[in-house]
């Protein structure tokens, strides 16, 4: 008249990894690696289904939490087991570069100084359903003063804030060129005299 009751064995996926991304305001992980299983000797249990991994929250950060899903399982045995989806994985999520776009710069006659003039609007764009703001003041320079065609144009002083600021680094506008054409010097001092006519 004894009784006892069997439970079910937690039967743990192992194989999977996570890998780190660059943001893209997804939830997604991707995962590598070969899903198994370890039954008891004699059991037959196939694994099946396919494994994702999802982070938390989509923000940039470094060891963050990979939660998988999606695997099952089937077999004559199958029912004598619990399936635990792997865990521990982790993964990073690195910033998202952010290019300033819009800005032109202008050719200039030679005034001694780096400085170039920038023209157009700043802008950047974002992933779908960030809010990211650009700020700052955009100023141009030459890496010389000299005269000279084609000449590069770095750009600094553009910055960003927001609630999903932190999630990019922001590249300020490159590729920018102008021109430094020569500047007139004037010879002055000099006077003339006037004269008899001579012919």
């Amino acid at each position: 008249g004894l009784t006892a009751n069997i439970t079910q064995a937690d039967l743990l996926v192992t194989g999977l990894t996570a890998e780190n991304k660059t943001y893209d305001a997804g939830l997604v992980a991707t995962l590598s690696g070969t899903a198994a299983i370890t039954a008891l000797a004699g059991d037959v249990v196939t694994l099946g289904g396919t494994a994702s991994g999802s982070f938390a929250t989509k923000t940039v950060g470094t060891g963050k939490a990979v939660t998988v899903t999606g695997k099952t399982i089937s077999g004559t045995d199958a029912a004598n087991y619990a399936l635990v989806q792997q865990t521990g994985l982790t993964a990073n999520i690195t910033q998202a570069d952010l290019l300033v776009t819009g800005l032109t710069a202008a050719n200039k006659t030679y005034d001694t100084t780096r400085t170039a003039i920038l023209g157009g609007t700043a802008a950047v764009t974002v992933l779908a359903g960030d809010t990211v703001t650009l700020g700052g003041t955009a100023s141009g320079s030459f890496a010389t003063k000299a005269v000279g065609t084609g000449k590069a144009v770095t750009v600094t002083g553009k910055t960003i804030s927001g609630t999903d600021a932190a999630n990019y680094a922001l590249v300020q506008q490159a590729g920018l060129t102008a021109n430094i054409t020569q500047a007139d010097l004037l010879v002055t001092g000099l006077t003339a005299e006037n004269k008899t006519y001579d012919a």
